[in-house]
């Protein structure tokens, strides 16, 4: 769609008389000096992460099966003390 329309523009600025010739050695001449003003090496992050004196923050340990119990192995029960030993308890009306 973009080069059907780029296309229309070239023959239409062709017809009237007007061409326009893109000058590509100036173009990289400017892109070599403007990427001269460019810094080196841009400062990423406020402390240098190889400093052993930085302050870090404190590492906490968390275990991740604490809250874990284990099931086996289970005391045979009929399955109706079963149900009812997991069954939520009746609200208390006030």
């Amino acid at each position: 769609m973009f080069t059907s329309s780029g296309a229309r523009s070239a023959a239409a600025s062709a017809a009237r008389g007007r061409h326009f010739r893109f000058n590509w050695p100036l173009l990289a001449l400017a892109t070599l000096v403007l990427s001269g003003c460019m810094p080196a090496t841009p400062q990423v992050a406020s402390a240098d992460p190889a400093d052993p004196a930085v302050k870090v923050a404190p590492v906490g340990y968390r275990s991740t099966i604490a809250p874990y119990t284990s099931l086996r192995p289970a005391t045979p029960a009929s399955w109706r003390e079963r149900n009812e030993n997991v069954t939520p308890q009746p609200k208390r009306e006030r």
